[in-house]
């Protein structure tokens, strides 16, 4: 707690609510009990340094990144000691040179005619945020649903006036206008016409909630679009920005995997739990299960064995596999990775040594095999079985990544069926679609029958799903 003059505690929460006020105008979520953590937050570190009570501030109201350009923007406009006051509308009265006793009395024409939260609202008396919290109230924000283009502004707009009270408002201003001017003549019309553009001013405030509230909807609606298209867009169809979207989304997807690899490796420590056999245990104890009772540890845990074509016709979706390949390799034990043109080149202890990135520059740089040869399905998988066959046993499973266009040479599909009686699964992830494997030069219609499954991957969502076959199999 930092020492110095005590804050005051209703002032200092008023001012933090006002403020909040302006961040939920501007799109920030901000719940009630956000405001009053910022406040005791503000009443830790005190107002004598702006930079750590702007900080202080930001950690309890800020929960995205990309919201802290707005929050500072805010923040330092808000707190700006050059900038006006910002006073209720009958301060603003008294501050134009009306009497206390004409503000009193169109303060007393105005409770009789309107009601109190309504008057506050639209004519800021209370503060500058009291019109944002009414707009903000649940039943105000559900009147705009259905609000999805700006032609659709004028309609929800009024909607949102009547909501907030505004019709009321404007038609009690002629009898306001008749009360004012009876008692006050001349003063009195200057009195109306104040409030007249006040409410105004306050229907301006409204129509731009409104415009706001679209930006937000479309904008997140924008952003899903984009999301669901690019994950359906062919990888052969991106654009150079879009591949570099999609390559993040494999790395969010491939560190989602690796997460749920770490939680399976700590349960499996101790087991999981049993629950038949501890509810039968539980009879000794009146049903109450005292003791959980754990499945053993499964020690056979399942392998790996990955060949990925990278050859040019394949390149760009071979890249995006491979990413997720190489988190695989936490996943599974012994996990053997090969990548293959017309030679196969082991690259497991690549994808061990080097970080993602660094693998893959090299692989596709033509050190693990030469890019510039034309695929040969048929010798590699002849000279994975001469060669690697050790590495097959009921545990793993064999993927093989590619197209299976060979060139119209010998396909050796027998070797597939051959891996198939001897492994756990074999898996083939095609990037073409189904209607392309009988076409041309493809050998998809020999390898698919010696396959456990195929998979058509040409797209972000299918990889997704495809990792998630993978690891159920």
């Amino acid at each position: 707690m930092r020492e110095g003059r005590p804050l005051d505690p209703d002032g200092m929460l008023r001012v933090v609510a006002e403020l909040c006020a302006v961040l939920r105008r501007r799109g920030l979520a901000v719940a009630p009990p956000e405001v009053i953590d910022a406040a005791r937050a503000l009443a830790v570190v005190g107002v004598d340094d702006r930079a750590v009570a702007r900080d202080a501030l930001a950690a309890t109201l800020v929960k995205r990144t990309r919201d802290l350009p707005v929050f500072h923007a805010v923040f330092d406009r808000f707190f700006d000691p050059n900038a006006p006051v910002a006073l209720d509308f009958l301060e603003r009265l008294r501050a134009e040179g009306f009497s206390d006793d004409e503000v009193e009395l169109l303060r007393q024409a105005l409770s009789s005619l309107v009601e109190g939260a309504t008057m506050g609202a639209l004519l800021g008396v209370g503060g500058a945020g009291e019109l944002t919290r009414l707009l903000r109230r649940p039943d105000l924000l559900r009147a705009l649903d259905g609000l999805t283009n700006p032609m659709q502004i004028g309609f929800f707009t009024q909607r949102a006036l009547e909501g907030v009270g505004l019709g009321k408002m404007r038609s009690a201003v002629p009898l306001l206008r008749a009360a004012l001017e009876g008692a006050l003549g001349e003063r009195g019309k200057l009195l109306a016409d104040r409030v007249e553009k006040e409410l105004e001013g306050a229907r301006t405030e409204v129509r731009d909630h409104v415009r706001r509230e679209l930006e937000r909807r479309t904008i997140g609606d924008r952003d899903a679009n984009k999301q669901r298209r690019l994950e359906r867009t062919p990888f052969t169809s991106l654009s150079d920005e879009e591949v570099d979207e999609v390559r993040r989304a494999v790395r969010r997807l491939a560190e989602k995997l690796r997460g749920k690899a770490r939680v399976r490796r700590r349960h499996a420590v101790r087991g999981a739990i049993d629950v038949r056999r501890t509810l039968r245990l539980a009879w000794k104890t009146g049903a109450v299960p005292m003791v959980a009772v754990r499945r053993r540890r499964r020690r056979d845990r399942p392998k790996l064995v990955v060949l990925c074509d990278v050859s040019d016709s394949v390149r760009l979706a071979a890249r995006f596999m491979l990413e997720l390949v190489y988190a695989l390799h936490e996943l599974f034990s012994g996990t053997r990775s090969f990548v293959f043109v017309s030679e196969l080149g082991d690259v497991s202890k690549l994808f061990e040594r080097e970080r993602v990135q660094a693998a893959l520059a090299r692989v596709f740089g033509g050190e693990a095999v030469s890019l510039s040869d034309n695929s040969n399905y048929g010798r590699v998988l002849r000279t994975f079985h001469e060669q690697h066959l050790e590495l097959i046993d009921r545990r793993t499973t064999v993927v093989v990544i590619g197209d299976g266009r060979n060139n119209y040479q010998a396909d050796e599909a027998w070797v597939l069926e051959d891996l198939r009686r001897r492994a756990r699964a074999v898996l083939w992830i095609n990037p073409e679609r189904r209607g392309s494997w009988s076409i041309g030069d493809s050998a998809m219609h020999r390898y698919a029958p010696a396959c456990t499954r195929v998979l058509e991957v040409a797209c972000a969502a299918e990889l997704e799903d495809a990792a998630r076959a993978l690891i159920a199999l």
